[in-house]
């Protein structure tokens, strides 16, 4: 799944080649239709397909920002403002070509279910394999509170105090944490690949009780977080398996990560061992972190 550095690459990426741009037609695939229509939710959420194709067209993107794991385009029709919020899920990808033919990899090409066209032979395509991202066209973000109670972003001065003042509270003392450290209500955009790495580096069992790590480690745990999370963004983040950026390419981190997907400890070369934490798999080393 894009996490926060991801994500962060797509919207540098976007900035520049979007901006300004006037949507003039907008295709959606069948497939979310037919889902829609059968009652089962699939990319656009809160809206009508059509009535969501009908209201892009002839806005003018102003802005793409980043919050957390999501993207935010703003955007602009007559005297009225909205917000196209989108979420990536596990495998959603921005293409912005001029030819649908420069998607080469069959993966994205079979799964294109949202094409954004500016002029001729300009396109904005959001693909996404396993379909489990989601498109939201709000007039603000009020209008979806759960982006409300999202942490601050993990770079602004306040999202320490707000870690270390949410990670006492009797909610989370009893949970492990890896979990606590992925919940966006804590920590904006750290997911399983950057929990991970942060836990390891820090010699941390991924299960141990938040409430049995020190306000000196978790200062030096969040710290750490933020320092892998800027570490990726300047490598073009984490290509796994289906993150690429908005050309196609793959990130550069995934050569740097220690831990994550590692069979053996780079630091002992002990084997590592899993297991499931919040629903992820986590990968720990046995001897080094406890």
């Amino acid at each position: 799944m894009p996490e926060l550095p991801e994500v962060e690459g797509v919207v540098r990426a976007l900035q520049p080649v979007v901006s300004e741009k006037v949507i003039r037609h907008v295709q959606v695939s069948k497939t979310i239709c037919t889902s829609i229509n059968q009652g089962k939710a699939c990319i656009i959420k809160g809206m009508d397909p059509e009535i969501f194709s009908d209201a892009l067209v002839n806005m003018t993107i102003r802005e793409v920002k980043r919050r957390s794991k999501y993207i935010f385009f703003y955007l602009e029709k007559g005297d009225k403002n909205y917000v196209l919020v989108n979420h990536l899920g596990m495998t959603g990808a921005w293409f912005h070509v001029h030819s649908l033919k420069e998607i080469t990899e069959n993966k994205f090409q079979k799964h294109i279910h949202i094409v954004l066209t500016f002029e001729q032979d300009e396109f904005l395509v959001y693909a996404d394999i396993r379909r489990f991202g989601e498109l939201r066209l709000l007039h603000s973000i009020d209008e979806y509170p759960p982006l409300l109670e999202i942490a601050p972003e993990p770079f602004l001065e306040e999202a320490l105090p707000y870690f270390l003042t949410k990670s006492k509270l009797p909610k989370y003392a009893n949970k492990p944490v890896k979990e606590v450290i992925m919940d966006g209500h804590v920590i904006a955009g750290c997911g399983n690949i950057y929990a991970t790495e942060s836990l390891f580096r820090m010699k941390i069992h991924p299960s141990r009780k938040i409430s049995r790590i020190s306000d000196k480690r978790k200062k030096e745990l969040f710290q750490t977080i933020v320092s892998i999370l800027q570490e990726s963004i300047d490598a073009g983040g984490s290509s796994i398996s289906d993150y690429r950026n908005i050309n196609g390419e793959a990130g550069g981190m995934q050569d740097r990560l220690q831990m994550y997907g590692k069979k053996a400890c780079p630091i002992c070369h002990t084997n590592t061992k899993q297991m499931v934490i919040s629903g992820r798999n986590s990968v720990y080393c046995p001897k080094c972190q406890h």
